[in-house]
Formats: C-alpha cells, structure tokens, sequence
C-alpha cells in the first residue's frame, strides 16, 4: 500500500506547478522554518491523520503557505496598508493554496475531497513568516486484499 506516498507526491507536483513557491518541505510543522537556506515563498504539508474507513483511507491534510514578513523601519504613514508587505503575503499565499485545492480538487478523480477551511497567520516560526493555513479532508480508495 503506497497512498500515503502517492498523496505527498500528488500535493508537491501541484504545488510546483504553481510556480508560486520556490520551497515545499513536509513532516512535522515545528521544522519548517529552522532551514537557514529556504527560498521563499515557502509551502509545507502536513498529514495530520489518517483514517481506515470502509474501503477507503481518510487523511486529514494541511498546507501551509507562507513568506517572510518584511517590515519598514520608516514611519508608517497609511493606518490601513501599515508598514509592511503583509497584505501582499497574504493574498499571493491564499491564490497559491486556491490554485492548488481547486486542481487538486478538479484534476484528481479518485479521490474524494472535503472542504477547506483557511486561516492567515502573521509573524509565526522563527523568522516571523505570514501566510495561510489550509486544511481539508481527502479520502482515497484503500485498495487493500484481505489474504
């Protein structure tokens, strides 16, 4: 049985395809940003669980889409935009995540996929990144034999 395999692989060719990340790592969430040599924009998966259902593998799936917050040290003038690049983050990093659920969602058949819930996130991991974070449900056949 490879679909833990197969579903990486699936979600990192989609977010290549992008051409919207130039880093996609995946594993534990706490490593994501201890890489001094990250390229940003920077996308991480997580599987957060799986699930045996009927003949059917549940993962309950994250990706995280993030850049490095860059702040001005000159006054800031406009109370609505601030002093940073936070609102340009925040839009590049959730078209990124849209693009990737909705060929995700449009491209793959087999596979069964639950909504996304997304959730910004300003100055989080050790160089104070911002971005979205998606998460949704996908459910593939098991395609398992009892022997």
């Amino acid at each position: 049985m490879t679909k833990y395999y197969e579903l990486l692989n699936i979600l990192k060719t989609e977010l290549e395809a992008t051409g919207l990340v130039n880093t996609i790592t995946q594993g534990d969430i706490s490593g994501v940003d201890v890489n001094k040599q990250n390229l940003y924009p920077l996308a991480h998966v997580v599987i957060n669980s799986a699930s045996f259902v009927s003949a059917t593998i549940n993962f309950n799936v994250t990706i995280l889409c993030m850049d490095i917050l860059d702040v001005s040290k000159s006054k800031t003038t406009d109370q609505f935009r601030g002093n940073d690049n936070e609102i340009d983050i925040l839009n590049a990093c959730l078209t990124t995540l849209n693009r990737v659920f909705e060929r995700f969602r449009r491209d793959y058949t087999i596979l069964e996929i639950g909504d996304a819930q997304n959730t910004p996130f300003v100055m989080r991991f050790e160089n104070g990144l911002a971005g979205w974070e998606m998460t949704f449900d996908v459910t593939i056949p098991a395609n398992m034999t009892i022997c």
